[in-house]
């Protein structure tokens, strides 16, 4: 029998230049919980791609800007903008842009109303609190904006950057939740008080108003109902296309052009995240390409386990490792402490000048003969007795030295191998769950990627396989 296989050896690899560079890849959607390298990861596959051929654009909604800065470009609107410095070839091209979704939301209104309406809508209060703030918003016009690009059949692949949702679930559950917001019911029940007017009509709204939220919930009164009435009739004729546009994105999604990414780091709330979200993407029939696993650690010294690394920390620190010394080569009468030829004139040459008696007045002081010749041999004994101390002196420190700074590895080292442990045990929990997942790791990076070169750098790791 075949030996078992576990953790990685056990799910496929996740193969992104095949992805790439397949002309029936339109869509790349990259998604995830918040923090784990989405923005990061789509940009980097953008500039791949590019540089493979592709005409790209990179749609974001990270608010932190991070992909204009790595990109080189000033700021990110909401208009696709030519990104510098790609190495394409054969017409390939990379554009990037940022979600305005306030913007987003006037675009639909302005290319769906005559102007006068339109206007009345841009100005009306009730639309600028929805269009600015009520909750889904952004996710549904992610949405919005991934369906006008692939419309436009400018790009022929448009890699998306999902937003920084509390949950990786609302970029999906957005279209119908606006949807139902907007559905004709919800409509009618804000109309109905203007039908039925005095008090009673107030107090149906109220009723209403119970259904709102955040912004919406602090705009009360008679004033609020006539914004309401406004907004209602200039948008009578267009609830109808928010739903259809809707339906139309959520079908793009699912159409085998698209290809899902769920991105993760090796953490055990980044990865439940992840395995939620495959669940729900198999049960909503959307194509998932695989997982990549960002920020990665790992070691070159990987067979030094922690507990043999922490016992060698500790030894060193008590003095216990019995070579720490000079060994045998520090026992008299060894062999190998008689001194080469070579080592005997590099002794010479660095032994210190003997110190010279100074001239005396008297003649009669100054030791002649055997005494003369004593004495300088009693300065040069004296001499290279204080010379050979202090040389033992600064060997003695030096090895002290080196000795905390390598139990200090060692301690650093059996962290490192416990964090790979961790993170280990945490992947392969998602791997015995979802066995059907192709997967990728990304080694994690030493500083943040700021820059076109530090994109090519992830979309390397994000192509090496494992």
């Amino acid at each position: 029998m075949a030996p078992e296989t576990h953790g990685l050896d056990a799910v496929p690899v996740l193969e992104l230049d095949p992805l790439i560079d397949d002309l029936g890849t339109r869509i790349i959607v990259c998604c995830g919980a918040g923090g784990v390298g989405k923005t990061t990861t789509a940009a980097a596959l953008g500039v791949r791609a590019a540089e493979r051929g592709r005409r790209v654009v990179v749609l974001t909604i990270d608010p932190a800007r991070r992909l204009a800065q790595s990109m080189g470009i000033d700021s990110l609107d909401n208009t696709p903008r030519k990104v510098d410095g790609i190495k394409g070839s054969d017409g390939g091209e990379l554009h990037a842009m940022m979600l305005d979704m306030k913007r987003t939301f006037d675009e639909i209104v302005e290319a769906h109303a005559e102007p006068d309406r339109a206007r009345a809508i841009l100005e009306n209060p009730f639309y600028q609190s929805l269009s600015a703030g009520f909750a889904g918003t952004q996710e549904y016009m992610a949405m919005e904006k991934l369906g006008q690009l692939r419309a436009r059949d400018e790009w022929d692949l448009i890699v998306v950057d999902t937003p920084p949702s509390r949950s990786a679930l609302d970029f999906l559950d957005a279209p119908k939740r606006l949807g139902s917001f907007l559905d004709g019911k919800f409509i009618k029940l804000l109309m109905a008080p203007a039908k039925v007017g005095g008090r009673a009509g107030m107090k149906f709204l109220n009723v209403g108003m119970s259904m709102m939220t955040g912004t919406l919930g602090k705009l009360l009164g008679g004033q609020f109902l006539k914004d309401v009435q406004t907004f209602v009739a200039a948008m009578d004729t267009m609830f109808g296309g928010f739903r259809t546009r809707a339906d139309a994105t959520y079908k793009l999604l699912q159409a085998p052009g698209t290809a899902f990414l769920v991105v993760a780091t090796p953490e055990r709330d980044a990865l439940r995240e992840a395995a939620y979200f495959v669940e729900r993407l198999a049960a909503e029939e959307m194509p998932l390409a695989g997982l990549v696993l960002n920020r990665v650690h790992g070691s070159a010294a990987a067979r030094l386990s922690a507990e043999r690394a922490r016992a060698a920390a500790e030894n060193l620190d008590e003095g216990r490792i019995v070579d720490q010394g000079g060994g045998k080569t520090d026992r008299s009468g060894s062999p190998a402490t008689e001194p080469e030829p070579s080592d005997l004139a590099t002794a010479a040459t660095a032994t210190p000048p003997v110190p010279q008696a100074a001239p005396t007045a008297d003649p009669a002081q100054e030791p002649a003969g055997d005494d003369a010749a004593e004495h300088v041999a009693h300065a040069e004994h004296v001499s290279r007795a204080e010379h050979d101390a202090h040389v033992a002196h600064a060997d003695d420190t030096d090895r002290t030295d080196v000795r905390h700074l390598t139990a200090g590895l060692l301690r650093l080292h059996a962290e490192r191998m416990r964090v790979l442990a961790r993170e280990q045990r945490t992947r392969d929990r998602f791997t015995a769950l979802h066995p059907e997942v192709a997967v990728t790791e990304v080694a994690a990076l030493p500083g943040d990627v700021h820059d076109l070169a530090g994109l090519r750098a992830i979309g390397d790791r994000l192509t090496a396989g494992r």
